[in-house]
């Protein structure tokens, strides 16, 4: 299985035909979205092209491959108009001998973890840094933020597949 994992895309009709683009040369079997999807927040600048409802267009024509889990800036009305469940908390992945517990980050993070089993990994954005860190008893990874990402970080999603994981970056 071959998994495409991004987060915060924020509203940005820029990055996300961006990561469209790339999901269609990548072609995995689903795109696993960490959250914060339309909207910018109110700690963040305004993404370039922003256009929240270009980006509820791009999500919906890929809605049959899309894993979503709600972020902190995502309210009940976006699932009105998304065509992919987008408010649960988190997702548990099995996928190549991974086991995933997929979330946004702002409720369940390193400092509020979730029910771990030695060796799970913690897969969350919010923070818009990229990061993998082996715990020992689990490995926390972030893929950054597609849109506004911070501490000098690139543009960036990641590929999981046959076991491994990859860090790219949106070109």
């Amino acid at each position: 299985m071959k998994l495409m994992v991004a987060s915060d895309i924020h509203g940005s009709a820029y990055y996300c035909d961006k990561l469209i683009r790339a999901m269609e040369i990548e072609n995995p079997d689903r795109l696993v979205l960490l959250g914060d999807l339309l909207y910018h927040g109110p700690r963040n600048d305004l993404p370039r092209d922003y256009a929240p409802k270009k980006v509820i267009e791009m999500l919906n024509g890929i809605s049959d491959k899309v894993l979503c889990v709600r972020g902190n800036c995502e309210a009940e009305v976006d699932q009105m108009v998304l065509d992919f469940p987008v408010m649960a908390d988190y997702a548990y992945i099995v996928a190549d001998g991974l086991n995933i517990f997929a979330t946004h980050g702002h409720v369940y993070n390193n400092d509020n973890l979730p029910k771990l089993k030695n060796g799970d990994i913690l897969l969350h954005g919010h923070t818009h840094i990229p990061a993998d860190v082996d715990f020992g008893t689990y490995r926390y990874v972030n893929p950054g933020s597609v849109s506004i990402p911070k501490e000098g970080s690139a543009h960036n999603y990641i590929i999981i597949e046959n076991g491994q994981i990859t860090f790219k970056e949106l070109v």
